[in-house]
Order: C-alpha cells, then structure tokens, then sequence
C-alpha cells in the first residue's frame, strides 16, 4: 500500500507545483499574477468580513486590482502651476476691455499707434503688438491718475525683469503732496535736549558739508513725474522725486538693474537710495541729455525773456509759426536740433543755490566770520541754457555725441529724420515735419568712452600723534609707590610746621 501511495503523492505535488507555477505567470498587460491576487484579495475578505461574500467577491477583486495600479500610474492627474506667460495674458486680457462712454472724451495721450509707426521706420520700436499692449497701459495709467499729460518715455532693460516708464505731469489743482517730501519733513526736526545736557566728553571739531536741497515739484530734474511697470497690464509704480545727492552719487556708479524697485543698491561710493531711486537718478540724467526738439519748434516767452536773461530762462512755449525743417537738413547737420531739458549741474540740480546762505534767523556772526564769508563766496555754477545746438555738445574721446541720418534714402521724399544718441546708447529721436518724438530703449547707463574704473576708496586717516597727554604711564612698583607716600608726608609736616612757627610769631606781636 505504501508503494501504491508513494506515486500519488509525488504526482499531486508536481500537479500543485505546476499549478502554482502557472498561477505565478505575471499578465502582459499589468503585470500582476493570480496567485499574488487571490492572496490579497482573501486578506482584504479576512479583514472585512463583509455579508454575503460571494456577492462582492468580484467587487473587492476590482478594488484590489485598482489599488495597484493607482500606486503606479493614475489617470488623475494634478493641476500644474499656470505658466507666467499664460498669467500674464489674463491680465493683460483686461486692457482689451471697453469702456463705455470713453471715445469723445479728449485723452492727454499722444498718437501711440504712430509714433510706434514712425519709429518703426526709423528702426527702433517695441514691435506693433507690444505698442498696442503699451498704449492700453497707458490709457489705463491716465484713467487712473490725474494727468494733463502723458507719453511713453520709453523702456529700460534688467537683468530680472524690464522696466515700461511712462512720463506723466499732473493737473494744477489735483496735483497731491509727495510722500517722499512728508517723509523728509518727518525726519527734519531735531531733539534740542541733547543740546541741553552737560557733557565733559571732548565734542568733535568736524562740520559736515550742507546738504544740497532738493529741487521742488514742476521744477529742474523733478519738472515730471514718472510711472514704471515691469509689463503692460501690471500695476503702474510712481517712482519718488530725486534729490541732488542721488544723482551725485549716480554719477560714479555704473550698475545693471534687476527688475525689482525694492532692490538694494550695493556700490561704491554707496548710493543713498534703492533700485527705485536708482532708476528716477537715471531717468532724470538721460532726459536731461537726450531729450532734443526740432529748432524752431519752442521759443522762449516775451515776458520772460523781457524779466531774465538767456542763461537763467527755466520754461519755453511752442512756436505757433513753426512750419518744420528739410529733413535732408536736419539729418546732415546737427545745428538743427535742440535740448529743450534743462541742464543738470555739477551740483546734482538745474538751478544753482549758494550753500554758503544761512537762515535769517542766525544774527549771532561776528564781523571777522562775515568778511572771511565774502572772500569764500563760491561762483555760481552756470551750465548751457535751454535751446542750445547740439553742435555744441562735446565729443566723447574723439568721437561725435550724436549720429543722424535718414530713415530711407531710396525713397528720401517720404523719409524722416532720424537722431541716435552716443553719449547714452539707447537714446533715439526722429521729426517729420512738425512732428517729432524722443524715446529710449537701453540698460539705462552711459558710455564711458574707455574702460570704466570704480571709484578707488578714500585713504585711511592718520594715527593721532603721540604726545604726554595720551601716553600711558606704567603702573609704579611697591618701593616706589612707598617712597612717594613718605615723601608726601614729609612734605605735609614740614609744611604743618611752618604755618606753626608763623602762629607763634603773630602771638608775640600781640
């Protein structure tokens, strides 16, 4: 019987064995096999217990299967992040909304659409998308801030990001106070208790120079206010006024912007601001040597050149009877072309103020300071007036400050003249007739003619010269410290003794 059995076995186990083998065949298509799937499907029965199984058995068979491939692949996917480019468009989709009522409404804006065509054929431009794109900014700038006029100045380029600046000016009586004046108010007065107090420390000598006053709104480099924004459809940002420190100070640094008004400005010498009042110092220093008009189109009022002489005229009007230039003419000599900006001086202003003038108040002068005052009165700083040629302008190591020409010299009967700036790459100007324009596409720094070398630092101050006052004793010995005590008792009874002896003297007198 045992032998009969032996085979039994033994063939029963090569059929589960082979049975086993067949139910471990993973599956082409998932990569599952049926054993490992009735085992999970069993345990997943063990630990419900559910009612009436058989039921369900082929429900939970499709949970366990499903499970499986949801740790390996989904068909659900996750939401990706919406792209910058596709967050612009939704935003900038809003400057294509209508407005009603808007049409007959006189718009301080110029002719956007033809200036962007005239400086396409000049060869400079945004593109007539991204001049449509602008244009709708702008009139969203206007619909929101009260100017009586406003233009596109033009586009500085960053490392992060660009900046679109608009040139704006307020209305008379809506214009408000400038948050950065408030500020420097808040800052002026000073603790007079300090002043009060005694104090025996030695106070130091030193002087700081006076600070050069910043020039008021409506006038010299803060004749306009500015808007920025990094593309059209984003907030306008109103850069702060400038002040004659900054621009100073911008004049020895050369740096590339970022994209973020926030930015720091790390230089030497350190500028007193950040990137926003980095990027008005800019503005106001290329405006100032750029911004060029046809000669003829302003003139200089009849009541104020009767009141001031040419050097000291600040404002212009338009010449009615100007009847515009040859463009031939104006693209062979640039005597024909103006600066209608005022002229920024070594002083960090348009207008020159004596530093030396102190308040009216101050009658505590003696007459030696006074007559030492009137030997140092400075000369007043006197740059170009407004309306000068630009023939006079100086040359950049040997190399002309300007290049002009004609958009086209195949059909010259229809071309425009056309002004590029060497002094401040970027800087362009053109003029057809009795229209011209001045914009700006650049990283906002100037040509430096040769290789630029920062500023070195100051050299380090003197050590204080060595005297008795400062030097430092050493600390005497025991012996010493014992030797003078005795002697300082001697001396203190010799002296007892003779105040003595002169008592005595006077009783016997008496």
């Amino acid at each position: 019987m045992e032998s009969e059995g032996a085979p039994l076995n033994n063939q029963r186990e090569q059929t589960s064995i082979c049975f086993k083998a067949f139910m471990l065949k993973n599956s082409t298509k998932s990569n599952l096999n049926l054993y490992d799937h009735f085992a999970r499907v069993l345990t997943k029965v063990m630990d419900e217990r559910p009612e009436n199984v058989v039921d369900v058995i082929e429900d939970m068979s499709h949970e366990v299967k499903r499970g499986l491939l949801l740790d390996k692949q989904s068909t659900l996917r996750d939401i990706p992040p919406s792209p910058a480019a596709q967050l612009l468009a939704e935003q900038q989709m809003l400057l294509f909304s209508r407005g009603g009522g808007d049409q007959e409404v006189e718009t301080p804006l110029p002719n956007v659409s033809e200036v962007g065509f005239l400086l396409e054929q000049a060869g400079v431009g945004l593109g007539r998308e991204e001049t449509l794109r602008v244009f709708l900014a702008l009139k969203q700038l206007v619909n929101s801030q009260p100017l009586a006029r406003c233009r596109l100045w033009g586009k500085i380029l960053g490392t992060e990001g660009n900046y679109l600046v608009a040139e704006g000016e307020y209305r008379d009586e809506e214009e408000g106070i400038d948050e950065e004046t408030a500020e420097d108010a808040e800052g002026e007065p000073q603790d007079d208790d300090e002043e009060a107090e005694i104090d025996t420390l030695p106070r130091s000598t030193f002087k700081p120079p006076p600070v050069v006053p910043k020039e008021d709104n409506r006038t010299g480099v803060n004749k306009f206010t500015y808007f920025v924004c990094r593309e059209s459809g984003l907030r306008w940002m109103r850069l702060p006024t400038v002040t004659p420190t900054q621009i100073t100070a911008a004049r020895h640094i050369r740096k590339f912007f970022t994209g973020r008004l926030d930015a720091p400005i790390v230089s030497y010498p350190p500028f007193p601001g950040n990137e926003a009042n980095y990027l008005r110092a800019q503005i106001a220093r290329i405006s100032a040597g750029t911004q060029v008009s046809p000669l003829g189109f302003y003139q200089f009022g009849e009541e104020e050149g009767e009141e001031e002489d040419e050097g000291a005229r600040h404002s212009f009007e338009e010449n009615p009877d100007f009847e515009g230039i040859p463009v031939p003419e104006m693209a062979e000599s640039l005597s024909t072309w103006v600066h209608h900006v005022q002229h920024i001086l070594q002083q960090g202003r348009c207008v020159w103020v004596n530093l030396a003038d102190k308040p009216e108040d101050d009658f505590e002068e003696e007459a030696d300071e006074e007559v030492k005052e009137e030997a140092d009165e400075p000369e007043p700083e006197v740059g170009p007036p407004l309306l000068t040629p630009l023939s006079e302008d100086a040359e950049i190591t040997t190399s002309p400050p300007w290049s002009a020409k004609m958009s086209s010299t195949l059909i010259s009967q229809f071309a425009i003249a056309v002004l590029r700036s060497n002094l401040w790459p970027g800087a362009y100007a053109y003029a057809s007739g009795k229209k011209f324009e001045n914009i700006y596409f650049g990283w906002g720094l100037k040509f430096a003619g040769e290789a630029y070398t920062p500023t070195f630092p100051t050299m380090p101050q003197r050590e204080y010269t060595s005297g008795p006052e400062i030097t430092e004793a050493l600390d005497p010995s025991l012996e010493e410290e014992q030797a003078l005590k005795a002697a300082m008792e001697e001396q203190k009874a010799a002296q007892d003794e003779t105040e003595g002896l002169g008592g005595d003297e006077e009783e016997d007198d008496d």
